[in-house]
């Protein structure tokens, strides 16, 4: 039987990212600097960077989804600051590229995700309207060191969206974020049955890196 590949899910949370790439075919392990009791697969409580430094030698790809709170659109209105580590994920990320290439040969794939307004490299976006199934539209944006074929378009919002404050009706997309009401729709909305009411808006629909995850597997089937 041959070995599944393994990803390194850094900044993780609850696992929604996890989620995803586990059902691709990845065997997944995740870090944060914050106790996740609800994460779905093995996980190290500290700080992600220095774990990647440390153990990357042990994994095949990487996801990286820095803290987002620095390039949102509320706290830019309310002027708060957060700190940002998306340069620093990128430049330790493709260092460790470059020494693979060098070395072994050996692929070492990485994806970082973030908001809508992130400074990412040539990013491509994924929103809810591409999978079925999903009740929330969510956009993000990912930026790859390999390119990943867009088999997916963005598609009208056609779905009107709860307006904050009450749970959604019948028909209606979820805006997860802040203190939204219906943690249970909430769950559906984003295919996160095992998530908590703080996991849900810090994390992303598993549908989004499952579609990410096959296109790093043919990557490594490639490059093996």
């Amino acid at each position: 039987m041959t070995a599944r590949p393994r990803l390194l899910d850094l900044f993780c949370c609850e696992g929604g990212a996890a989620m995803g790439y586990h059902r691709a075919g990845f065997d997944v392990y995740g870090v944060d600097i914050v106790a996740q009791p609800r994460y779905p697969f093995p996980f190290h409580q500290g700080d992600a960077l220095k774990f990647l430094l440390e153990h990357h030698r042990e994994f095949d790809a990487v996801h990286a989804s820095p803290p987002c709170q620095a390039h949102t659109n509320a706290q830019r209105i309310r002027g708060n600051e957060h700190p940002d580590f998306i340069a620093a994920t990128r430049e330790l990320l493709s260092l460790i590229d470059w020494r693979r290439r060098t070395t072994n040969g050996r692929p070492f794939l990485w994806v970082i995700e973030n908001v809508p307004g992130a400074p990412l490299n040539d990013p491509f976006e994924l929103c809810g309207c591409m999978f079925p199934g999903l009740g929330t539209y969510r956009p993000r944006l990912f930026e790859t060191n390999r390119p990943i074929a867009h088999e997916v378009n963005h598609r009208e919002h056609k779905a009107r969206v709860t307006k904050m404050g009450r749970p959604p009706v019948e028909g209606e997309f979820m805006h997860v974020v802040g203190n939204f009401s219906g943690v249970a729709q909430a769950r559906q909305a984003m295919g996160m049955p095992w998530a908590s009411r703080d996991g849900l808006r810090e994390a992303i629909p598993p549908a989004y890196t499952e579609f990410i995850g096959t296109k790093l597997i043919e990557h490594l089937a490639v490059t093996a």
